[in-house]
């Protein structure tokens, strides 16, 4: 369960021009080594108030994001829930729920993101005692 922001590449087919949303490969720097041009992120769970939740939103906490003046860089951009699913579909396992960031909440990194079917409840991190 991968979550990651991607870019807009734009390309060609039969039918017009389209967009596709392809994940940015991982290119080589100046040494030779890799270097990986998306950012994960966790899906912490629904916007909700005391009583009630809201599943059309989801609060999404992005690596290395942990102020409100570092999500302004993400506003807008596109997001990829990808997980495995167990029947094969277009001939892969693995499947795609796309979604955008729409705005901050709260003071500490977490992002709003709207999804274009709503997140499954097992896309949630669950937190347990140790």
């Amino acid at each position: 369960m991968n979550l990651c922001c991607f870019r807009r590449t734009k390309t060609n087919r039969d039918r017009g021009s389209f967009f596709i949303f392809t994940p940015i490969k991982m290119v080589k720097g100046r040494q030779g080594e890799r270097i990986r041009l998306y950012v994960r992120g966790t899906v912490l769970g629904y916007k909700r108030s005391k009583v009630n939740q809201y599943p059309n939103t989801s609060l999404v906490q992005i690596e290395g994001v942990n102020t409100k003046e570092e999500v302004a860089w993400y506003a807008g951009k596109k997001l990829a829930y990808i997980y495995k699913a167990k029947v094969k579909k277009d001939g892969s396992h693995y499947r795609c729920i796309w979604g955008k960031v729409t705005r901050p909440h709260g003071n500490s990194g977490i992002v709003r993101a709207k999804f274009k079917s709503n997140l499954p409840p097992k896309s949630m991190v669950i937190f347990k005692d140790i």
